[in-house]
Parts: C-alpha cells; structure tokens; sequence
C-alpha cells in the first residue's frame, strides 16, 4: 500500500480542475477504453468518446469551493494501480458532499490512464 504512488497526485490534479468546473484533467487521464459508474447516471459509461460527451453537460456547472481527500490509498501490481479514497467537498456554507471512489489505472505507452472509475455516496458516520 502506498500514498505516495505517481496515480494520487494526477488524481489531484485532476480534481483541482475538476472542482473549478474543469473536467478535461480527467478525460486527458482516461484511456480510451474506461468505464465510469456514478450514482447520478442510470448506466455505466463505455469510452472515452462517451464519457466526454457525459461530461459536456456538467461542464462548468460544478464547483467546490473546498474539499479533501481522506483514507488515501494504492495498491500497484505490475503496470496497474488501484487508488481508492473517500472525497469530501463543499459548494459553500451547506454541507459537505461525501463521496467513495474507486479508480484503477494502467501504465500505457502516454503514461497512467484511468480505465476504470467508480463513485458512490459515502454512508453516514
């Protein structure tokens, strides 16, 4: 297990994009091939074409004015790493979104993609 794996910081590159409403910090991770599961879509998401056009609709439309990763965590074998956290945001004063994701990217030739993702709302505490 490690947290300190090459995957974390472009995950977090990514999010910092993600959360000024910026999704191309994904979809430049994402190999052509990912899958995406998340609970506000009835259906996974095959393909990068698909998955760009998913995100042209929320494009701009999502902000996050904090948030944090906790429980960070990488398992690699070989040219594949799995990273797993919990993800807390806020829009503002309301409270904070809590979110589990699950990505697992594979080392390519142009370096880690994401060929899966995961998300689903965090349970209570």
């Amino acid at each position: 297990m490690s947290q300190s794996h090459a995957v974390v910081e472009l995950e977090k590159a990514a999010m910092a994009r993600w959360c000024n409403g910026d999704p191309d910090g994904f979809l430049e991770l994402s190999s052509r091939n990912v899958t995406y599961f998340d609970p506000f879509i009835p259906r996974r998401i095959d393909g990068l074409d698909n998955l760009r056009a998913h995100y042209d609709t929320i494009r701009g439309k999502i902000f996050a004015s904090r948030y944090e990763f906790l429980d960070v965590r990488v398992e690699a074998v070989g040219d594949v790493a799995i990273l797993t956290y919990h993800f807390h945001s806020w829009a503002g004063t309301e409270r904070a979104m809590r979110w589990n994701c699950t990505e697992v990217f594979r080392h390519e030739p142009q370096g880690w993609k994401i060929i899966q993702t995961h998300w689903s709302f965090q349970g209570t505490q």
